[in-house]
């Protein structure tokens, strides 16, 4: 596809499901309004797919003019905190997808918007960052003519297909991360998890809010039972529901594992406590029998007969010592040392 400065990063045609380079409005993205007049008379199946890249409040409504796209619509495209969704109306079709990747320095999820607007005749993709894999996934239609000869609709499953994709390589990334922080959850010689625990869970919250939403779309797809689905792309649509509905219920399963997980390593953590807290007693129990016998004869009375004692001194030391191993067993034998 062609690729240009503004914020339109590229743009093409199909036509008869043939990557169509010159000899139509398409081919340059300076004449917005004859690309749509173009795509208002194009045969079924013939359509225009415009990539844009962080688009302005002016640029959006320079397409909304003249593609006459949904005010509403459109609103949706420029909130970035908008939940994932598809909507389906008379003359176009929204669908609203949060891309997902790993930041593997920051171990975390980073998220980012791809909304596409198909209708008669033309398939708009919006971007609110750079993308070159959008490229790349946009690349199959030329490689595949028999999938873009179904129409505007062909935009919409590559597009899905890519960010399905992600987030099935993003789920086996938490898989990783989660079976290692559960292998050192009981591991003593290990630091404690919670810490690592919460910043999972934390990102994983993040990746359930991109997925489900999409989960109500995904039985329809797997199903086959949403007519607006061009009959020739039912299968594909297929198989990215399917694997969104697989994604979503690892998603479920990391969420009840690290929660789990989370209640495991709190309660290690009070029964560490727990032991501390006897090991402390224990000891303070040792040192009071000495710190009790050394104050009472501290006080140094004349009618203490041991005080006078030749062997009073040793005597005290033996009971010390006596008394101090016979507590030391006891608490040992209870576990309590």
């Amino acid at each position: 596809m062609h690729e240009t400065k503004n914020m339109i990063t590229a743009h093409g045609a199909y036509i008869g499901g043939v990557f169509t380079p010159a000899g139509n409005p398409w081919e340059s993205s300076a004449d917005l309004a004859a690309a749509a007049q173009w795509a208002k008379s194009a045969d079924s199946g013939d359509f225009g797919v415009l990539v844009v890249d962080s688009a302005t409040s002016l640029e959006r409504s320079a397409l909304l003019a003249a593609f006459e796209l949904e005010p509403l619509q459109m609103e949706d495209v420029a909130n970035l905190r908008q939940r994932a969704k598809v909507e389906i109306g008379d003359k176009h079709v929204l669908c609203l997808l949060k891309s997902v990747a790993w930041d593997k320095e920051a171990k975390e999820i980073t998220l980012s918007q791809i909304s596409v607007i198909t209708g008669h005749g033309f398939a708009i993709v919006f971007l609110d960052e750079g993308s070159t894999e959008i490229a790349s996934a946009l690349g199959q239609l030329q490689s595949h003519p028999n999938i873009a000869a179904e129409g505007p609709g062909s935009v919409l499953y590559v597009v899905m297909d890519l960010v399905v994709d992600h987030y099935v390589v993003l789920t086996d990334v938490i898989q990783t991360a989660v079976e290692d922080v559960e292998t050192g959850l009981f591991n003593p010689n290990k630091q404690d998890s919670t810490a690592r625990i919460y910043s999972l869970n934390r990102q994983n919250l993040d990746f359930r809010r991109a997925v489900h939403p999409l989960v109500p779309l995904a039985h329809e797809l797997s199903q086959r039972s949403l007519h607006a689905i061009p009959a020739g792309l039912r299968n594909q649509f297929a198989d990215v529901g399917d694997h969104l509905l697989r994604v979503a219920d690892a998603v479920d399963g990391f969420n009840n594992i690290l929660l789990s997980m989370l209640m495991a390593s709190t309660a290690l953590q009070d029964l560490q406590q727990n032991r501390d807290v006897r090991k402390i007693s224990a000891w303070v129990a040792i040192a009071a029998v000495p710190t009790a016998i050394a104050a009472i004869y501290g006080m140094n009375f004349d009618t203490m007969p041991e005080l006078h004692w030749q062997f009073g001194y040793p005597a005290i030391l033996l009971v010390m010592a006596t008394s101090c191993t016979l507590l030391w067993r006891a608490f040992k034998k209870s576990g309590w040392l």
